[in-house]
């Protein structure tokens, strides 16, 4: 449920770009997100941090998770680049985490990890390669749908490893609140300076925006931490490099998005990668996977 869930955000995203500027959606469903987890966090009495500080590291996880992650994701699908596309770039942050890891949290890769941050990055350049060299083809990816992607990428793996390295140690439903709302302001800000804010309030872009927020927003997310409360982080975390192949697969039914053979060899080898990566070998390896994953749940 978790995995189908995630992977119907690129879709939903497919669905309701055609009737709101990205980050005009984003910043109403922000809105719309927060005000109903604050909701749910007074009625069932959740604990609201006191200290300054907590807000603080809670808003900036926000901006980078929400404003910078999402924000990449439904520009980068609003110009043109394929939702499965899409996914598999940033489904790749595990990879660029366990990069990162070493130098910022004192976290090193055994050899098979290694083979797997290899395997993610030369499948992930399979895919995109062709599409940015065939500018002027049909098949085209723009450079700025690319660009924006891997600044998604980018911000999602900065906001693990703060998360990682400063816990806000704030409870999921009002933590989630206060990250949704900074990355409304965020998002607002874009939205006012760079587009036309007009929303064409179809049917259609209702039921996408609905879906966004209920499914995504509150339900994914609360599926993650009930998840992580019965079974273990690690085996939580390996459900990510499944998100790609089936956003794929929706991709293709719902959208004819078909990839050449070249970059479903590439979408391959960017999955086994993924998965290598995020193997653990050893009992104090999984423990610090566990206590990664759950401070990532507030996020």
């Amino acid at each position: 449920m978790f995995v189908l869930l995630w992977s119907t955000g690129f879709v939903g995203a497919r669905y309701g770009l055609p009737y709101a500027p990205p980050f005009t959606l984003l910043a109403v469903r922000m809105v719309i997100a927060a005000a109903a987890l604050a909701v749910m966090a007074t009625v069932v009495r959740s604990t609201w941090p006191r200290r300054t500080d907590a807000y603080r590291q809670s808003a900036v996880i926000g901006v980078l998770l929400h404003a910078g992650y999402l924000g990449g994701v439904f520009y980068a699908i609003s110009v043109g680049l394929p939702v499965s596309v899409t996914a598999l770039v940033v489904c790749l942050q595990p990879v660029v985490v366990a990069i990162l890891a070493g130098p910022t949290l004192n976290e090193r890769l055994i050899p098979r990890q290694w083979l797997g941050v290899a395997l993610g990055l030369v499948g992930a350049l399979l895919v995109i390669t062709p599409g940015l060299l065939n500018q002027g083809s049909p098949g085209a990816y723009p450079p700025a749908a690319v660009i924006a992607v891997l600044i998604a990428l980018c911000s999602a793996a900065a906001a693990t490893l703060l998360q990682k390295r400063h816990g806000a140690g704030i409870a999921m439903l009002p933590g989630t609140a206060v990250q949704y709302t900074a990355a409304a302001v965020v998002l607002g800000a874009l939205a006012l300076a760079t587009e036309d804010t007009t929303i064409d309030w179809t049917p259609a872009f209702i039921g996408a925006m609905a879906w966004l927020i209920v499914a995504l927003s509150i339900g994914a997310v609360l599926i993650m931490f009930w998840l992580l409360r019965v079974g273990t982080a690690t085996g939580v975390s390996s459900l990510y490099y499944l998100v790609p192949p089936v956003t794929l697969f929706e991709a293709y039914l719902l959208f004819g998005e078909r990839l050449s053979p070249l970059a479903l060899a590439g979408f391959g080898l960017a999955t086994i990668g993924v998965a290598l990566v995020r193997q653990k070998t050893s009992a104090r390896n999984a423990t610090s996977d566990d206590e990664a994953i759950a401070t990532d749940a507030t996020a």
